[in-house]
């Protein structure tokens, strides 16, 4: 059969993908994130089960090439039924040009795509009806054309899973789901953040290169098209393999399960991760965890409750600014050990404030820092609550303000339309200020994410002063953006240009931005009656050697208020959605709370950090880490510091985690307890306003 013969466009570009994806692994395998060694059988492992997996992908994704092929054919050319499949495409396009179509219906781009499509298979389809003697030529350039595309989708998915690597250090996951929401954000930020034109030209090369050597090696097949009969054994054949692999791909998937993540990674084919990722944006907790009885479960929330108690002083209604830092990361500062002096505002401001050195972030993304300090509840499985449809008039810190009469802002300098921030903070009591309510004179420098971090600060200002007058307090959350790639700003303000796109820059950049914003805030008469609250949202990398590892969840997080807070350190274990609960109780309010979050001075505080990814779900506790995850595993880590001589105890970084042999079913308890229920209470529409 000729589909499977040296000379086939399948047998080629099969070979084309393998040879690509063994590459990428190599590249990745020694890639600098890849904070990880491997044995023998490891290396083995990767690329022996990583072949095959990408063998059974390969098969499976190459059904529209199947199609291409199976469609090649002279017959159809030979009257009557040339012009009656042309006739056909005429009409087609006729009415998909002029009247109300399905593509209509669905709206944005895809009228124009389909359109477009049609008219050129139209006029393609003409050409090779009407020019019989110049057929061989136009074939052979419309199957050059396509033999490029295919080409260009493998090179161009090895680069893009390269750059996803080098960002988060795993394959495609539920992000790149997410990326392609957002495709006009994050295009624009590959843009500014990598040399685009040397990339797009080196592609194009590469890409045209192999085409080359492709068409060539395959031309034989194109002027000897398969038989109906061969086509017929070929298509045969090909639907076996097809099944086969479906039943493959999830086998080798399977096999993943090494305690290092990297291997696992590694091993993995990105195509079908995607696919996974995309097919898993909703994970329902009772059909993918481990679970308790509800009465259980729920006893373990009811001990996260604080008390009923009245207050022992009178409510203070100060004003409370909160700052969420993008990607700032504990190891960045000073005290955690970092010498490059990127953050000289922020350590000098952390000795001046009620500082929290051993606190966690839940998650690895802006959404889950802004869920947690908003809802003050530990992560829900898959998609953070920001980013769900219900995601409106749930029990927030926002809630609480406005109970107390408050005015209640969310300030981002970028479009809150990104990550769907502005319909969750919009629905749930706040008004919005992003880059679509500055003038063009307030913006001094703007890149892919937004305003800098300056023109945020100067705005918030103004908008604060506005507040003031009003005679009523004020609580405003401000997202930063400038920490966050490309790391652009703009020149002069630091010693390391914007020019470099480098991190240290950006966080050099965001220290400065803060000390500008310090100093402005410090004129004004409504400081000496405010609350700052600075912490950061996630920290700037997630990948380690474990799926949920410390080191990488671990943020700054202080609280400065001079004449109101006194400067201290906080060192028990605590979580994020810790900080706002804490921070109503420095101002002794009075409320019911729903909040797993704890004030961290009340006596019946339990030291505890929930961190989490997508799926896997982790309780931080006693010294160990349990993680509970999809398909009902648990896993149990005993942690032991890795102590640095330099660094004082509290701000001991990086942790050990040694896989339990004997499970403590008391922690796990715990741990499914808290997920089970916030989850519940989420499903249920119980965790309202």
């Amino acid at each position: 059969m000729s589909f499977f013969k040296k000379h086939s466009p399948f047998i080629n570009l099969l070979i084309f993908f393998l040879v690509v994806n063994v590459i990428l692994r190599i590249v990745l395998l020694f890639h600098p994130i890849t904070q990880s060694t491997f044995g023998v059988f490891e290396i083995i492992k990767i690329f022996s089960f990583g072949l095959l997996s990408d063998l059974f992908v390969f098969i499976v994704a190459s059904a529209f090439l199947w199609l291409y092929l199976l469609f090649l054919s002279n017959s159809k050319y030979e009257k009557p039924w040339g012009y009656i499949i042309f006739a056909c495409l005429l009409s087609l396009l006729i009415y998909v040009s002029f009247f109300n179509t399905i593509l209509n219906e669905y709206g944005g781009s895809l009228p124009e795509i389909g359109i477009s499509f049609i008219a050129l298979k139209t006029f393609f389809f003409g050409l090779l009806l009407f020019l019989p003697k110049y057929r061989k030529q136009i074939r052979m350039v419309l199957y050059s054309i396509a033999i490029f595309i295919f080409v260009l989708v493998i090179v161009q998915n090895a680069i893009s899973e390269f750059f996803f690597w080098n960002e988060f250090g795993v394959r495609y996951n539920f992000i790149a789901v997410d990326y392609l929401v957002y495709t006009n954000t994050v295009i624009g930020n590959i843009m500014e953040s990598y040399p685009v034109i040397p990339l797009f030209i080196g592609v194009g090369l590469i890409t045209s290169l192999f085409t080359y050597f492709i068409v060539k090696q395959t031309k034989p097949f194109l002027y000897n098209l398969p038989s109906f009969a061969d086509k017929i054994k070929g298509l045969g054949t090909y639907v076996v393999l097809f099944i086969i692999s479906l039943l493959m791909i999830p086998f080798f998937a399977n096999q993943q399960m090494s305690t290092n993540v990297f291997t696992n990674e590694l091993q993995a084919d990105g195509l079908y991760k995607f696919y996974v990722a995309f097919m898993n944006n909703e994970l329902e907790y009772d059909k993918f965890y481990k679970t308790l009885p509800d009465a259980e479960a729920f006893a373990v929330y009811k001990k996260e409750l604080p008390a009923p108690s009245k207050p022992s002083a009178s409510e203070m209604h100060k004003n409370v600014v909160l700052i969420t830092v993008e990607s700032f990361s504990a190891d960045f500062m000073k005290a955690y050990g970092n010498k490059k002096n990127l953050t000289p505002f922020l350590d000098s401001l952390a000795t001046q404030s009620l500082q929290f050195t051993n606190i966690y972030a839940v998650g690895n993304r802006t959404v889950r820092g802004l869920e947690a300090v908003t809802l003050c509840l530990p992560p829900s499985p898959a998609e953070s609550v920001v980013k769900k449809k219900d995601n409106k008039n749930k029990f927030s810190t926002g809630s609480i303000f406005r109970q107390k009469g408050y005015q209640v802002k969310y300030m981002y300098g970028g479009d809150a339309f990104f990550d769907n921030m502005g319909d969750f903070f919009g629905g749930n009591g706040y008004d919005i200020v992003d880059k679509k309510s500055f003038t063009p004179e307030e913006i001094t420098f703007a890149n892919i994410w937004g305003v800098c971090d300056e023109d945020m600060y100067r705005k918030a200002i103004k908008v604060m002063n506005q507040e003031a007058q009003q005679h009523k307090p004020f609580f405003n959350h401000i997202m930063t953006v400038s920490n966050h790639r490309p790391f652009t700003y703009p020149e002069g303000k630091i010693d390391i240009s914007g020019k470099a796109k480098s991190r240290d820059g950006g966080v050099k950049y965001t220290d400065y931005a803060l000390r500008q914003f310090f100093a402005m805030a410090e004129k004004q008469e409504w400081f000496k009656n405010t609350v700052f609250v600075i912490l950061a949202d996630h920290c700037a990398s997630s990948s380690g050697k474990t799926e949920l590892p410390l080191e990488k969840y671990r943020i700054p997080a202080f609280i400065y208020s001079p004449g109101f807070v006194e400067p201290q350190q906080f060192n028990k274990l605590m979580s994020q959605i810790d900080v706002m609960p804490t921070v109503f109780g420095l101002l002794h309010f009075n409320y019911k709370s729903k909040f797993y979050g704890q004030d961290v001075f009340k006596e019946d505080f339990d030291q505890r950090a929930f961190i989490a990814t997508y799926q896997d779900l982790g309780l931080v506790e006693e010294n160990m880490l349990t993680v509970i995850s999809p398909v009902k595993k648990v896993k149990q880590f005993a942690l032991k510091v890795e102590t640095n001589p330099e660094l004082k105890p509290e701000f001991q970084l990086n942790y050990k985690e040694e896989p339990l042999k004997k499970i403590h079913q008391e922690l796990v308890y715990e741990a499914i307890g808290f997920y089970q229920t916030s989850a519940y209470l989420l499903k249920n529409k119980k965790y309202q306003k």
